[in-house]
């Protein structure tokens, strides 16, 4: 019997699946406006930079600054008024099927079990055994093995997520986009969707974009964080900072160096660390 999809030696089953490699993601020179009244209204400017392959970025910034743009950006799910968006040096060009995404709602189907859900997220070309080991892997990875014939009515908001998590896994990207997979959790289960990201992470090493307004979580789940932020209320947003995380993964969340590491970033996103409302 094989080892794990996710895992160093692939089955015979999943081998043409599992060996996928992480790809670069370069944001070049993006910009990126939306029709408004008659004239554009401008939402990022300039955002330049790459995110290696394999590389965990999160992108910090306060709302409505353009963070979940240049994730549909780099999916092919929105087009960019300038610049370009290049997945392993080659240009994104409508929906890009080297990259999956996850959304802050699970987005599950209803009327489909746990199983079935995560089945939509398989690449084509694959034999309903390839697909069923393919499938298994994943439950067993994100802890829904015992769940699999549960429609999503059954199952908390933390195992939705779970499902929604190992659906995009399902597609093995080289790629993994994450639009605030867990700002919808409570405070509990979204620390254990973390330390799953990690094992995920760990166990299938692809790239990923992660979208949080979560200024701890960045710190705990990236490489690089990227802030953007304005210069005026009504400017586009850029590039503030790119600030590196030091510490191999999992890290210690009471870390003085993660301490100030988050007041730095805090101050990059205009909130003072010491006010109550920040702790």
């Amino acid at each position: 019997m094989g080892t794990s999809l996710l895992g160093s030696a692939p089955s015979t089953a999943t081998a043409r699946v599992s060996r996928k490699r992480a790809f670069s993601v370069a944001f070049d020179h993006v910009g990126k406006a939306f029709p408004s009244g008659g004239q554009d209204h401008h939402v990022l400017h300039d955002v330049d930079v790459t995110a290696r392959p394999g590389e965990v970025v999160a992108i910090l910034g306060p709302s409505g600054c353009g963070k979940s743009t240049l994730l549909r950006a780099a999916a092919g799910l929105d087009t960019a008024s300038a610049g370009r968006v290049l997945i392993d040096g080659t240009p994104v060009s409508g929906i890009d099927p080297r990259c999956a995404v996850a959304f802050q709602e699970p987005r599950l189907l209803p009327w489909r079990s746990v199983r079935e859900n995560v089945r939509l997220g398989l690449p084509s070309g694959l034999s309903r055994a390839e697909g069923d080991a393919v499938i298994d892997d994943l439950l067993r990875l994100v802890g829904l093995t015992a769940h699999a014939g549960h429609r999503p009515r059954a199952i908390s908001g933390g195992m939705a997520q779970r499902a929604s998590l190992a659906r995009a896994l399902a597609r093995n990207p080289g790629v993994l986009l994450l639009d605030e997979p867990f700002g919808a959790l409570d405070a509990l289960t979204r620390l254990q969707m973390q330390d799953l990201l990690l094992t995920v992470h760990a166990a299938q090493p692809t790239t990923v974009l992660l979208v949080t307004h979560d200024v701890d979580e960045a710190l705990q789940l990236a490489d690089r964080v990227v802030v953007l932020g304005r210069t005026g209320p009504t400017a586009p947003a850029s590039i503030s900072t790119v600030l590196s995380v030091p510490g191999e993964r999992p890290r210690d969340r009471a870390s003085e160096v993660l301490a100030e590491l988050r007041v730095q970033l805090l101050g990059h996103l205009g909130v003072d660390a010491h006010h109550p409302a920040a702790r």
